[in-house]
């Protein structure tokens, strides 16, 4: 069976490596020049099997009202029809019910992810700064905790281990805790969660299915439309030629919206805009993932560096750089962690560091990078 496989983000490349372990001709089509170069390219690097917790729950509806007065720093918001359309959607979900059902289903696609990544890791040779580290959610208020524990004991009674801790009982997991000046009650504690680089994943599973799966890539490949005959996709149409398939998988994140609905096919899917910053280490830099669940912010060890990822922006589209996001991602960062990262970076390696949207189509480093990369 020919298989073609939109998108060559981490989903897309991850499809193409067990489509072609079923003996599938594959063939992954992307609009940018390298594989991994859009939301891939440098999130926050944590693997979250047991963070599945539905962002659509009654306690949010309260908060919609302070979200669009822009009361929160973690959150932008730009008005929109297609924002709107789907802000109606997503408040339907915002009942007890609906957010039970939607934390157990994604904690049921989270365990399994997990349990087939131990099995690429023991087949893939290259190194992609995988480690288990663990990961703690820092919980402010007795609200928090009491939320946290109700979730904690949802995903237990399901054979996924994660406990809520007293403030003393995380700092013993991890000492440099201690050194953060953000005020934390509790935190959710899961040992079993990971962190690894995303992008250097996709790049390296890439190159190893062309060279032992031989399956192919036709980057720099925009995809304008999908061809249909008698009800059913025959080919994809790109900025070069036309492919032809017997099935076809879109894998294109944000970008699927618009390419599914010109085949009939509604993903209900909008694009959030987050950021991230990779830093050396402080002199207090966490070996366990930390999220600061308040401040939307999170620190992982990657490779010896900390990579900081914050921020949820619903601004659409938009792939232009934000430097101000990033110096105020930066900001929040070390108010609440000061020792976690060298952030003594100065202002001109900052200005060098080519900040871009994760949303963003292609993706270039030049051959000499400062030693501090924004990537927002």
């Amino acid at each position: 069976m020919r298989v073609i496989v939109l998108g060559a983000g981490v989903v897309g490349v991850t499809t193409a490596y067990y489509l072609s372990r079923l003996g599938c001709d594959v063939t992954v089509v992307d609009r940018a020049e390298h594989a991994g170069n859009g939301a891939s390219f440098a999130n926050a690097g944590q693997l979250s099997y047991s963070f599945t917790d539905a962002l659509a729950k009654p306690e949010f509806i309260a908060r919609i009202p302070g979200l669009l007065l822009g009361n929160d720093k973690g959150v932008q918001v730009r008005l929109s029809s297609q924002l709107m359309r789907w802000g109606m959607r997503f408040l339907g979900q915002c009942t007890s019910r609906h957010a039970r059902q939607n934390t157990l289903a994604v904690l049921k696609v989270a365990m399994r992810s997990a349990e087939l990544m131990e099995e690429m890791r023991k087949e893939l040779p290259f190194d992609f700064w995988h480690r288990e580290a663990g990961k703690l959610v820092l919980l402010s208020s007795a609200k928090e905790i009491e939320s946290a524990t109700a979730v904690s004991e949802l995903k237990q009674q399901h054979g996924c281990d994660t406990r809520v801790l007293r403030r003393e009982e995380a700092a013993e997991i991890e000492s440099a805790l201690r050194c953060m000046s953000g005020e934390f009650l509790g935190a959710v504690y899961s040992e079993s969660d990971e962190v690894a680089d995303a992008r250097k994943f996709t790049t390296g599973l890439k190159e190893w299915l062309e060279t032992h799966q031989s399956v192919k890539f036709r980057l720099s490949s925009p995809v304008q439309r999908l061809v249909s005959h008698k009800d059913r996709i025959c080919a994809v149409e790109t900025a070069n030629e036309t492919l032809e398939a017997d099935a076809f998988v879109v894998c294109m994140g944000a970008w699927s919206h618009e390419l599914l609905r010109s085949a009939g096919v509604n993903p209900h899917v909008f694009p959030v805009r987050g950021y991230s910053i990779t830093l050396p280490p402080g002199e207090c830099a966490p070996s366990v993932s930390i999220t600061a669940l308040k401040h939307r912010v999170v620190y992982s060890r990657l490779n010896g560096f900390v990579r900081i990822a914050g921020f949820a922006d619903f601004t659409g589209f938009d792939t232009s750089a934000d430097e101000s996001r990033v110096r105020s991602l930066i900001d929040v960062a070390q108010s609440l962690a000061p020792q976690a990262a060298d952030y003594g970076v100065d202002e001109q390696a900052i200005n060098r560091g080519r900040p871009y949207s994760r949303l963003a189509a292609r993706r270039h480093w030049p051959k000499t990078a400062p030693r501090l990369h924004i990537l927002n």
